[in-house]
């Protein structure tokens, strides 16, 4: 049998109980256990009681409704006293701390490499897997993360509405007028855990840590050798392709264009 509504609220006297003695009583723990049981349900009925009244989003707890609302509001209560960034989440805070710290607790057990985030683990495995679930339904070009492949479709639509005050360049999206802000500002706030370094774009942190792990995530399919760098393995698939730098006085063909400038450089245009 089911209790009824009263059981599971304070009376008027047990709730002045607890305001006097400043201990809470055994009623309001059960209530609060009661509630949490109530609260974990929602995990697995999949119910979702709490609606946004301005875009219609549902959540399983109150909490994540109010946290949520922060993004109409506008309102970011945290704030990183080290590079003056705010946040309207607690969790997206803490996540932005670790880029500071260093710390990055989830480590690859493939290849070793660690990371700050799950979800960006999740994500790196796909490179061993060399899984790309999410295609590109105007094109067929298929990504690893679903973010990149957002990114990807704004260029089909070629809308650009993010402008730099600055300079008045525009952008696909905030992610890269942020980005681009930064050849203003000189902000570097992605720091090499390994060594002194600092960067403007996380994904040239990513690819300067590769010197210190030692990782080389881009095989060639032909032969076997991996890459760091995936402009690299670019320009090294061009001795499998054939797809030569031809130079017109001598005829001489070089797999890469550095390799036939450095050829009418010093040789060509000396001979």
């Amino acid at each position: 049998m089911e209790e009824n509504e009263e059981s599971e609220e304070l009376t008027e006297a047990e709730e002045k109980q607890d305001v006097k003695t400043g201990v809470k009583s055994k009623s309001r723990r059960r209530v609060q256990k009661s509630k949490q049981i109530q609260v974990h349900k929602k995990i697995h009925t999949g119910k979702k009681s709490h609606t946004c009244d301005q875009c219609g989003r549902s959540f399983k707890q109150k909490t994540g409704l109010k946290e949520h609302m922060k993004i109409h509001t506008g309102e970011k209560p945290y704030t990183c006293d080290q590079c003056g960034k705010s946040f309207s989440k607690a969790n997206s805070f803490k996540l932005h701390l670790r880029y500071h710290s260093g710390k990055r607790p989830y480590t690859c057990d493939q290849c070793g490499k660690d990371f700050f985030r799950t979800d960006a683990l999740k994500n790196h495995r796909k490179v061993h897997t060399q899984e790309k679930p999410h295609i590109c339904s105007l094109c067929g070009k298929s990504f690893t993360e679903l973010a990149a492949l957002k990114k990807h479709q704004k260029r089909h639509s070629g809308v650009k509405n993010h402008m730099c005050f600055d300079c008045e360049n525009v952008f696909f999206d905030s992610a890269q007028l942020r980005r681009h802000q930064r050849t203003h500002t000189g902000e570097k706030p992605y720091k090499c855990s390994h060594c002194d370094k600092s960067f403007s774009q996380s994904e040239h942190l990513k690819t300067h840590e590769r010197v210190h792990t030692g990782e080389k995530p881009y095989p060639c399919d032909h032969c076997g050798k991996s890459f760091a760098r995936k402009g690299h393995l670019k320009g090294h698939m061009k001795t499998h392709t054939r797809e030569k730098y031809h130079c017109p006085p001598c005829g001489k063909r070089f797999a890469s264009s550095s390799s036939l400038l450095n050829h009418t450089r010093n040789k060509c245009l000396k001979s």
